[in-house]
């Protein structure tokens, strides 16, 4: 990939074996001197309560590069919440991002121009699980944040895909509604 990434924007979804292994993230890619970096300095200046913005971190004082915010799609209420999303997941969404750069798929020369904004999902129901897989856990995010950066910066699904395909995708949760289960 060569020449400027103004704004990609992906979406992905990986499931694990149980429900709460799921990560369904949503990013915009940029250049820090464009569009993406104004969000990531506003958005890690603009601090919400129960929706902390934070690095991804492969540990405390080590920050992965491209620079990755994340932000909560969940509200964070409980310790054991924070204590999994600011763990075990962001430790996930990290080594994914550097994932990316070991494949090329986000080219070295350019982790310190680009900024990712990392919209993630955690199930709430994580916090119910006595028993918790955090190595699966950990699998399911890392995995995401590979296949949604690879989505953003490959723009996928292309327009001929979503139009040949518009009539046979089903949005589950539509489904759902309309069989009444909902």
């Amino acid at each position: 990939m060569s020449g400027r990434i103004v704004l990609r924007t992906g979406e992905a979804l990986v499931e694990g074996a149980e429900d709460h292994l799921c990560a369904e993230p949503e990013i915009v890619i940029g250049e820090l001197d464009g569009p993406v970096g104004q969000a990531l300095a506003n958005l890690i200046g603009d601090q919400v309560k129960g929706h902390s913005r934070v690095f991804a971190i492969l540990a405390s004082d080590v920050q992965v590069r491209p620079a990755t915010i994340m932000v909560s799609k969940v509200t964070v209420k409980n310790k054991k919440y924070t204590n999994i999303l600011m763990g075990t997941v962001q430790a996930a969404i990290a080594h994914g991002v550097l994932d990316a750069v070991r494949e090329g798929v986000i080219p070295k020369e350019k982790v310190n121009d680009l900024g990712i904004i990392y919209s993630v999902w955690l199930d709430p129901a994580v916090t119910d699980v006595d028993d918790l897989d955090h190595k699966a856990l950990f699998a399911v995010h890392r995995e995401a944040t590979l296949k949604v950066i690879r989505k953003a910066l490959n723009n996928a699904p292309s327009i001929d895909w979503l139009l040949e395909n518009q009539d046979k995708v089903e949005h589950y949760f539509h489904q759902l509604g309309v069989d009444g289960e909902l």
